[in-house]
């Protein structure tokens, strides 16, 4: 009887075992790939937790030019030094669990300064990431571009509630599901449709505002918001309720106002 009981302890004993080994593994997050590592905007992944998620995203921790900023105290510099030459581009829109993006097709550019950027893609946050004197704006477009050295230039747009814009309208008809990217080759864009018509905008040097969060940006916003509708915000809000970084401290950087 002591034997029986003896072995029978024995496999409960391992049964135990087996049962917090298979918990564990199931509380263990799974990575889609071993090339991607998940970050978010809430929960254990979000932007507070970003730097220790990876040692390739240390800087959004450790860095001292982080973005997004408050801005407010400009100082007035030179006139405005920027100059776009957009040309259409098929639709390609990806829907990357983060934001809604519009991969870009070559040839179109931005002059900053004297330095030529090329387009590279185009995309959403909510609220604004970047406030202006305190007040942020219900939306804010990025539209990256890099140069031939690898440097990169965002110019950034705000989006207040207002009149329908015609283009954001096209691209939200074509979303993709999550994860997906949606090609709609016989329907071209032209991001110049998203510009401001007054090319006012402030600079200063920051960063990424997901990871990596890689230092050495040049920021770029424009001072006149665009609008979208009530309804545009809305359906954009339903895929992604937030999706914006907390503000980063300024630190010694300068802000430029450039009319």
């Amino acid at each position: 009887m002591n034997l029986i009981n003896r072995n029978y302890g024995k496999k409960l004993i391992s049964l135990v075992a087996i049962a917090l080994v298979t918990l564990l593994l199931l509380a263990t997050p799974v990575l889609a790939d071993a090339g991607f590592l998940q970050w978010s905007y809430g929960g254990a992944t979000n932007p507070t937790q970003w730097g220790k998620l990876s040692n390739d995203f240390t800087m959004c921790e450790l860095g001292k030019d982080q973005s997004p900023i408050n801005i407010k105290n400009a100082i007035e510099d030179s006139p405005a030094k920027i100059s776009f030459d957009y040309k259409p581009s098929p639709l390609s829109i990806v829907n990357n669990g983060h934001t809604i993006q519009v991969n870009y097709a070559q040839g179109s550019t931005v002059s900053i300064n004297g330095k030529q950027y090329s387009l590279l893609q185009f995309h959403f946050h909510t609220p604004s990431e970047h406030e202006i004197k305190d007040r942020a704006a219900a939306m804010e477009l990025h539209l990256v571009h890099r140069n031939d050295a690898g440097q990169l230039a965002v110019v950034g747009v705000l989006l207040n509630e207002g009149k329908s814009n015609p283009l954001i309208a096209e691209i939200w008809k074509q979303i993709p599901d999550i994860g997906e990217t949606n090609m709609v080759s016989d329907r071209l864009i032209n991001a110049a449709n998203l510009l401001p018509s007054n090319k006012a905008y402030y600079s200063y040097s920051g960063s990424l505002t997901t990871p990596p969060c890689s230092e050495g940006v040049s920021w770029n916003i424009f001072v006149e918001p665009i609008t979208v509708s009530e309804e545009q915000i809305e359906t954009f809000t339903k895929i992604y309720q937030v999706d914006a970084r907390p503000l980063q401290p300024i630190n010694n950087r300068v802000v430029q106002l450039h009319h």
